[in-house]
């Protein structure tokens, strides 16, 4: 809408002015003092500082208040008075921020304990866990001791194939280079955020990057600082040598801080998370050699299968896993990842399927009680791909029923098995469809014109 003709109206002042006093203010333009108005909005206007800023603004205040008491010997503290007060200052700041890190550690405590809330142990299943434990399994090495052992393995190399052990030394790194990276050390030890020194960055171009990384000591690195390791190393490796950093590096950091602290640190769940940009390295380097250890325990298990539950992977990486999984011997944590990796209802080769058939059957005749998560693993697999298994296959799991039986899944198992309609039915119903359809000769033909 146009303006109103009341509103162009312009009011002349009744003081007179001379002619040219007219022309000027007709010609120029009046500042108007909108500074005003900006202060008066401005002031209108609430304006919040959250937390995080709260806190460095706080923490430069206190570290130029300890300066200024350092510079006035007339009423400050003395030196010694001062460092005490900086160190105070400053465990309460880091303090701060572990509290804020323990509020994000609850959040992923509640997500993983909702992720599997319905599992709940007895003393039976307890007992009937320790029976399937697999004490010789294989132990997973860290990286300290695979390079320890790769230099043994060279002396005595050496030694046995030259008389002059003086002739060939193995190769060194450069002190310089030694330096830099004990640097790097130093500060991935104490880094919380912010970004990485670029020597860090360069280690995944190098050929020899276990012996650099050696250098820096990853098992004393920060929570923050695996994290940014995992990123780095996850895109900059190739997938058969992030699963070597995987298996040498972050299982076994974050099996040591499961165990010490019986919770997870934000920082290294995210981890995992980032670890899955190589689903391969993932499950070769991770999942199966913490399952082929034998010592996982079912908290470990529920945290590491709800990476698998909660995140995209692809089908042909998630059944090869399944595979192995269910050809391993058996333990309650396996249970625990074959329920995991059934609900997520992927389309699964028929070699899969049958391999998970075989995985229950062979418990027929085994005659120690099968714990409550062997049973769950059993119902989730039945509601999943019970069309996918053969009429041989359906008749064999009734039969491992009558030997084998919960008293409260087993009839929720055998329902779900007689309304199976099985793969061979589904394919001799086809054959049997299509060998009743008539093929008639169509006989209304009509040529093209050439």
């Amino acid at each position: 809408m146009g303006k109103s003709k009341k509103n162009r109206i312009k009011t002349f002042n009744s003081t007179k002015s001379s002619l040219e006093e007219q022309i000027l203010d007709g010609r120029v333009v009046k500042n108007k003092n909108k500074n005003k108005k900006i202060r008066l909005r401005a002031e209108e206007e609430e304006q919040f500082v959250d937390s995080k800023t709260t806190q460095k603004i706080l923490k430069a205040a206190r570290k130029q208040q300890v300066e200024l008491n350092l510079l006035d010997d007339s009423f400050g503290p003395s030196l010694s008075e001062a460092n005490k007060i900086y160190k105070k200052h400053k465990l309460d700041d880091r303090n701060s921020s572990d509290e804020s890190d323990s509020d994000n550690n609850d959040n992923n405590e509640g997500e993983i304990d909702d992720f599997f809330d319905d599992i709940k142990l007895d003393a039976e299943d307890e007992s009937a866990i320790e029976m399937f434990k697999n004490k010789d399994g294989v132990k997973t090495k860290t990286l300290a001791e695979m390079i320890m052992d790769k230099i043994t393995e060279k002396q005595t190399e050496i030694q046995t194939q030259f008389s002059d052990t003086g002739s060939l030394k193995m190769e060194e790194v450069d002190p310089r280079v030694r330096e830099m990276y004990e640097g790097v050390r130093d500060v991935l030890k104490r880094y919380r955020s912010g970004k990485v020194p670029k020597a860090f960055k360069v280690i995944p171009k190098l050929r020899n990057w276990e012996q650099i990384l050696y250098i820096t000591e990853p098992h004393n690195w920060s929570a923050a600082a695996m994290f940014q390791g995992t990123r780095l190393f996850s895109s900059g490796l190739a997938p058969h040598m992030a699963q070597r950093f995987y298996n040498l590096v972050l299982l076994p950091r974050i099996r040591d801080d499961l165990a010490e602290y019986n919770r997870l640190n934000t920082h290294l769940y995210r981890a995992l998370k980032k670890a899955l940009f190589k689903p391969a390295a993932f499950m070769k380097g991770i999942i199966l050699p913490l399952l082929e250890s034998g010592d996982c325990t079912l908290r470990e298990a529920i945290i590491f299968g709800s990476i698998i539950g909660t995140s995209k992977i692809p089908v042909l990486h998630t059944s090869a896993c399944l595979l192995k999984i269910c050809e391993m011997e058996y333990s309650g944590a396996n249970s625990i990842f074959i329920r995991i990796i059934l609900d997520k209802r992927y389309a699964l080769p028929y070699r899969v399927v049958d391999a998970a058939v075989f995985h229950f059957l062979k418990f027929e005749h085994d005659k120690r009680v099968l714990p409550t998560l062997w049973h769950n693993a059993f119902l989730t697999f039945v509601q999943r791909y019970k069309n996918d298994i053969s009429s041989e296959q359906k008749e064999a799991l009734l039969n491992l029923l009558k030997k084998k039986s919960h008293p409260k899944i087993t009839p929720e198992i055998r329902r779900e098995l007689l309304a199976a309609k099985c793969r061979d039915e589904e394919v001799g119903d086809s054959m049997q469809y299509e060998e009743n359809i008539e093929f008639k000769e169509d006989t209304d033909f009509t040529p093209m014109d050439e």
